[in-house]
């Protein structure tokens, strides 16, 4: 028989054979996870439409960091959640505001953990937008005086990194020259460099109540359609100060995170985002698909495509699957809640909340 002389199928007999060989890894150093903190105290409420995901009050924050920090995932992503909204957002940036409550606690109780903090205003505006608001349209200008000083306070609390997810054009530029001025330059910035206006963030969006009043956020997240655009955002990022740029979402995006691979040497952080991850959640528990593979899988995909860090809400059964172990019960099945037919979902395609019933 003239077979020919390669055969594929050599390296793939074993398993330790295909280790050896294997292109790409996924570790847990690769993972970052994000948490979600509220006021109060003995608080840890699951999020509706992100199965094994919490609002978390401080003390809770500490004990889940604490577990993190000992499953070896280096870093966190903390969002906060304000007692109140206003027009200017004006917790994000107040030193009693929750997120650098929240990073003093975690700085004193686990050091070690690696806290990274969310920079934007959309959580704590009472109209939703990233940004000061005139009329209809968002004051690019205006929102960066605003957005330095949020960097600036979580700096302050102790934030080892911040990252700017607000797309305004100009605010890592804003936020490096504060942070220099203030004796902060040893803080790197992660910025949101290719966030796209994406259907994707509507689980995020119910968690961290942030869907906008008004329109949408298409003027300024980058346009889903284009991918050269993304690059020039990441270039003008790192000409501005970034120290790492990021790719939002990941799984649409796969050939963005290539493209920056391929033209820049920074790191790139991926977000596997909310719905990425609570359409295999709603998978897993309906029995369509093997939850551990399919994670892996995917997650292994937007390393493959160039991502050096992932953030993602997978981080900590994924943590627990490369150590050998099962991922916790009651996290792993959370009880499937069957939705009627006269009750519709929380979020819609664009993520915009809709009336819900009070618990």
């Amino acid at each position: 028989m003239n077979f020919p002389l390669v055969r594929m199928r050599r390296l793939r007999n074993s398993s330790n054979i295909r280790q050896l060989v294997s292109e790409t890894t996924l570790s847990i150093s690769d993972m970052i996870q994000p948490l979600f903190v509220i006021h109060g105290e003995n608080k840890k409420e699951e999020i509706p439409s992100m199965p094994g995901q919490y609002h978390l009050s401080i003390d809770n924050l500490v004990e889940e960091s604490v577990k993190i920090h000992k499953l070896g995932i280096p870093a966190i992503l903390l969002f906060g959640m304000p007692l109140t909204k206003d027009p200017r957002g004006s917790e994000a940036l107040s030193p009693s505001g929750i997120v650098q409550q929240a990073v003093r606690a975690l700085k004193k109780n686990v050091p070690d953990l690696c806290v990274i903090t969310d920079i934007c205003l959309c959580a704590y505006t009472d109209h939703g937008h990233c940004g000061i608001v005139q009329g209809n349209s968002i004051m690019n200008d205006d929102t960066l005086d605003l957005l330095r000083k949020v960097a600036l306070s979580h700096a302050q609390a102790g934030a080892d990194m911040v990252a700017p997810s607000d797309m305004m054009d100009g605010r890592v530029l804003a936020i490096r020259q504060i942070l220099d001025a203030n004796n902060f330059s040893h803080i790197p910035i992660m910025s949101y460099s290719a966030k796209y206006a994406s259907a994707f963030y509507g689980p995020f969006r119910q968690a961290a109540d942030s869907a906008p009043a008004f329109g949408d956020r298409s003027t300024y997240q980058a346009n889903p359609a284009n991918r050269r655009e993304a690059v020039r955002e990441a270039m003008l990022d790192l000409q501005e100060g970034a120290d790492i740029v990021m790719v939002k979402p990941a799984l649409a995006y796969l050939d963005v995170i290539k493209e920056i691979r391929n033209i820049l040497f920074a790191p790139i952080a991926a977000y596997n985002v909310s719905g990425e991850y609570s359409m295999v959640k709603a998978a897993a528990m309906n029995g369509w698909l093997d939850e551990r593979r399919v994670v892996m899988e995917l997650l292994t995909s937007i390393k493959r495509a160039g991502a050096d860090m992932i953030i993602t809400y997978h981080a900590r059964d994924v943590a627990r699957w490369l150590k050998g172990e099962s991922a916790d019960e009651k996290e792993k099945k959370p009880a499937v809640k069957k939705i009627s037919k006269n009750e519709s979902l929380n979020f819609t395609q664009e993520g915009k909340s809709l009336p819900r019933r009070e618990k």
